[in-house]
């Protein structure tokens, strides 16, 4: 059973949510939080996997909230459901650790399958912020390669490569000829030594090296 989180300070966006997750047999919503302070509060004394969270809210926004709850349990997976595709709200949320940024027109089983593929390790981002993303990335000054290699085994930097191209586990573990386990490994030691917190922020950083070609 996939716990889930749902934050909103709107009311009927959070009661709508949850009726809408209450369909789904495989999902169990474990807590409604009105802003980021409850939500923070709430995933310190619930055990939850995944946290829908909403971005500009009274007191503590989704931004800071993601980036305290992540710090404290690095497990909690944060999927952005926001009307927000500002650039700031895009870029500070993922650098605070969301897993994925959704726009809250997305379509109803998009947004479920963006709860269910987030929480086994991918990413899910709206067209238009990736697009932004992806700009962001190209306007920056591409830095040598080297800085990474540096950090990372030759193995490691494979592994990264197909990540940075979309790959999961799976398909990295099948194209490399390893097992799922030893990728997994790869991934955490890849996370630990660029100091992220998951797949997305590694593929960013990995794009600004030029390794996704």
């Amino acid at each position: 059973m996939l716990r889930v989180i749902i934050c909103d300070d709107q009311a009927i966006i959070r009661d709508g949510l949850e009726m809408l997750l209450k369909l789904e047999r495989d999902i169990q919503v474990v807590g409604l939080a009105q802003d980021g302070a409850e939500a923070v509060e709430m995933a310190s004394n619930t055990p939850a996997d995944l946290i829908l969270m909403d971005l500009k809210m009274p007191g503590m926004t989704g931004v800071e909230a993601t980036r305290r709850i992540r710090a404290q349990n690095p497990t909690i997976k944060i999927l952005v459901l926001t009307t927000y595709d500002d650039d700031e709200w895009v870029f500070d949320a993922i650098r605070a650790g969301a897993s994925g940024y959704l726009l809250k027109d997305t379509p109803r089983e998009k947004v479920i399958e963006a709860i269910r593929g987030t929480a086994t390790g991918k990413s899910y981002v709206d067209p238009v912020v990736a697009g932004k993303l992806l700009d962001q990335v190209a306007n920056e000054q591409v830095r040598p390669s080297r800085a990474i290699a540096d950090k990372l085994s030759g193995r490691e930097t494979e592994v990264l490569r197909l990540l940075a191209r979309g790959f999961s586990n799976t398909d990295i573990a099948g194209q490399l000829h390893l097992s799922e386990g030893t990728v997994r490994n790869h991934v955490s030691a890849i996370f630990s030594k660029l100091d992220v917190a998951d797949r997305t922020q590694a593929a960013i950083i990995a794009i600004q090296h030029g390794m996704d070609k």
